[in-house]
């Protein structure tokens, strides 16, 4: 049987919130003109029901009304608009629209009339990544009809589409029997927000009876009363494909195509309109909208998030890309980065990374994010008409994001310049230190502690690498310090690495690099003096038990075989008692040597300290020895003997320490060895003196 409402939107409000941590946001900054926009999708469904004809008057009136609007807004005079959530979808509906236009047969007989003229579809290099593909794929066309045109090399922004060489192309084309189609050219393109030049485009365009379709953040500019020349060209445009959700921060609403074609019934067929009234409802949600924001109201959004990024008197485009740039920060902090060379491109793109990433994280409602550009490598990028109106980004944002920039700025500074010297100095403890060269981390850089393992194979050896080098991390990290240290990148290749962050100017970089080597060294030594312990406690354990055998043995001996059988040796015993001649062994650690107890002496284990040397290290010790002793501390002489025979599990140091030395082998044997188990974390600190 089914779930009842309550029980099915419970299942819903779990899956939302599944793993969600307290600090993060769990919604978007939806403010009233969102909550008409999610009110048009429930209006929708429940329109949806209506008798046909009653629907198909009010999706009508609702899609002309939300046309001529959005044509009014955006100066695209004689338009017509297609709806779609799939932002490339209008796209596709173009081409078709095109292909059916040039090629009269096509309706009719298919894609056998593109083998007479193959058709040419123009991108920029600056386009999206994965457009011109998507488009092959959803038309049918092979990848050989997308013509990338190059961007300029020599004049120009380096983002826009080459004129000349875009007419060069379609002039080739042309003489190899291609048809070109379709030219697709950008308002703001997607990485660094640069504007084709669209006037002398639709000159080409018109010229060899081409489509221009332009796409970009750009377009929205449009609606304001200043608008740039570049992008008023855009105007011209046989179509254009416009996202007001992302840039009036509207939820859920679809993306429009406006484009001019006088023939409907080639329209219909390419999908550009539909007699479903149904799919005519997709205008409903940014219907409501507008109508919320009216006019006035959607320029004002729009101009307030165009003014963030005003730095002169006009506004040239509405995306900001920056850089952190080596040259120019070591030349004004008066660093020097000499001898830095190899990889420097890789490293600044790391740093880049890192600065996007924090900027993010401390000023969020500013919505900066980073991107990966062909010649300029890894930037920052400000783009407030993608982000501000769902974040509610204010000038107050802004200001505080160039706060943070100052401040990170000088920290990344100083850690380029100290890279080198970082090298230098580790390069001065070749017996230790090993300097890993990891070009993608942005920090002062990584450094590997090698310990001695002459004699060892790969698996303990990289196992005694990975052990020292993992508490070497934990004493840096428990250090108080501004400085940060780590493992590194999660999927990094350089494993049991320390990798160490960014500093400020005033750190001493041979200091740093004398304490990691110091904590290795006594890390190692440590490590060292309880391996020769354990050692030495193993083989005193074999020497005790050979004497307890061959004591056993004798035992025998001097009992008899009839003081061996189960009821005649109880008798015996009891009219005749026996007296052992086994006795306990005394066990010295620091000697390595095990001596026989005389007669009425009893076995135990003790533990001596002596000083140290005078420091920290005292306290440490002092402190530590301390807390064991007071835990164990409720000694009772009646418990000697009780943890004879029983398993090791589970106990304290109390039951070592009231053990008697039995002549059980086995016994004896476990009980060294469980001590020297439960006191390993005191003896990496001191050395004492341990007997039986």
């Amino acid at each position: 049987s089914g779930q009842d409402v309550s029980t099915v939107l419970h299942l819903v409000h779990n899956l939302i919130h599944e793993e969600e941590e307290e600090d993060e946001n769990r919604m978007q900054n939806v403010g009233e003109q969102g909550h008409m926009a999610l009110l048009g999708h429930s209006l929708a469904a429940y329109i949806s029901v209506l008798d046909k004809e009653r629907l198909r008057r009010l999706t009508t009136r609702i899609l002309s009304d939300t046309t001529l609007w959005l044509c009014r807004l955006f100066r695209y005079e004689n338009g017509s608009a297609y709806f779609h959530e799939d932002d490339r979808d209008g796209l596709v509906k173009v081409c078709r629209l095109v292909i059916n236009t040039r090629y009269e047969e096509y309706a009719s007989e298919g894609y056998v009339v593109l083998s007479s003229k193959q058709p040419v579809i123009y991108l920029s290099a600056s386009c999206r990544p994965g457009l011109g593909q998507h488009l092959c794929s959803q038309l049918g066309l092979p990848l050989s009809s997308l013509c990338t045109v190059p961007c300029n090399t020599v004049f120009g922004s380096q983002h826009q589409m080459d004129v000349a060489l875009l007419d060069k192309l379609i002039k080739e084309d042309l003489d190899a029997k291609k048809l070109p189609l379709l030219l697709i050219a950008n308002a703001g393109t997607p990485g660094a927000g640069h504007t084709d030049k669209l006037g002398r485009l639709k000159d080409l365009c018109d010229q060899y009876n081409m489509w221009l379709h332009v796409e970009g953040v750009n377009l929205a500019t449009l609606a304001l009363g200043q608008i740039p020349s570049a992008v008023m060209a855009a105007t011209r445009s046989d179509s254009m494909t416009l996202t007001p959700g992302l840039w009036l921060g509207l939820p859920a609403v679809t993306a429009v195509t406006l484009y001019r074609h006088e023939d409907p019934a080639l329209s219909l067929a390419a999908g550009l309109t539909s007699s479903q009234p149904v799919e005519k409802l997709r205008a409903l949600p940014l219907w409501l909208s507008l109508q919320y924001l009216g006019h006035n109201g959607i320029v004002q959004k729009i101009q307030h998030t165009a003014a963030l990024v005003i730095v002169e008197d006009e506004l040239n485009s509405p995306v900001v890309l920056f850089k952190f740039s080596q040259e120019m920060s070591a030349a004004s902090s008066g660093g020097s980065v000499e001898g830095y060379c190899a990889g420097e491109k890789e490293v600044l793109d790391a740093f880049n990374r890192w600065l996007g990433e924090q900027l993010a994280q401390l000023v969020p409602t500013s919505g900066v994010d980073v991107v990966e550009l062909e010649d300029e490598g890894t930037c920052i990028r400000f783009s407030p008409l993608l982000t501000a109106a769902v974040l509610g980004t204010q000038h107050e944002d802004v200001t505080e994001l160039v706060e943070k920039l100052s401040e990170l700025v000088p920290v990344m500074s100083s850690t380029m310049c100290l890279r080198q010297d970082f090298r230098e100095e580790i390069h001065r403890h070749p017996a230790v230190l090993r300097y890993v060269e990891d070009m993608s981390w942005p920090g002062l850089g990584a450094v590997q502690y090698e310990p001695q393992t002459e004699g060892m194979d790969d698996s303990s050896r990289k196992q005694q690498l990975d052990k020292i080098n993992s508490e070497i991390l934990k004493k840096l990290q428990g250090l108080d310090t501004d400085i940060s240290f780590s493992t590194g990148p999660e999927f990094g290749i350089e494993k049991e690495c320390i990798f160490v962050g960014m500093v400020t100017e005033d750190v001493d970089v041979s200091e740093l690099v004398d304490t990691i080597a110091a904590l290795g060294r006594d890390i190692e030594e440590s490590g060292r003096l309880l391996e020769n312990m354990t050692e030495v406690v193993r083989k005193g354990i074999q020497e005790a038990e050979l004497q307890l055998q061959k004591a056993s043995e004798e035992k025998l001996i001097e009992e008899g075989m009839l003081r061996q059988l189960p009821l005649v040796g109880s008798v015996l015993n009891w009219f005749s008692p026996f007296e052992s001649s086994i006795k306990g062994r005394t066990f010295n650690l620091a000697a390595g040597t095990v001596k026989v107890l005389q007669k009425g002496e009893i076995g135990f284990i003790e533990v001596f300290m002596p000083l140290t040397k005078p420091g920290a290290n005292n306290k440490i010790i002092s402190k530590l020895f301390n807390a064991k002793r007071k835990k164990y501390a409720n000694y009772n002489g009646s418990q000697l003997g009780q943890t004879h025979g029983t398993s090791s599990a589970g106990k304290t140091l109390q039951d070592f320490l009231s053990h008697p030395f039995r002549s059980d082998i086995k016994a004896t044997g476990k009980i060294v060895r469980d001590f020297v188990e439960l006191m390993a974390p005191i003896t990496s600190i001191f050395f004492g003196t341990v007997q039986l």
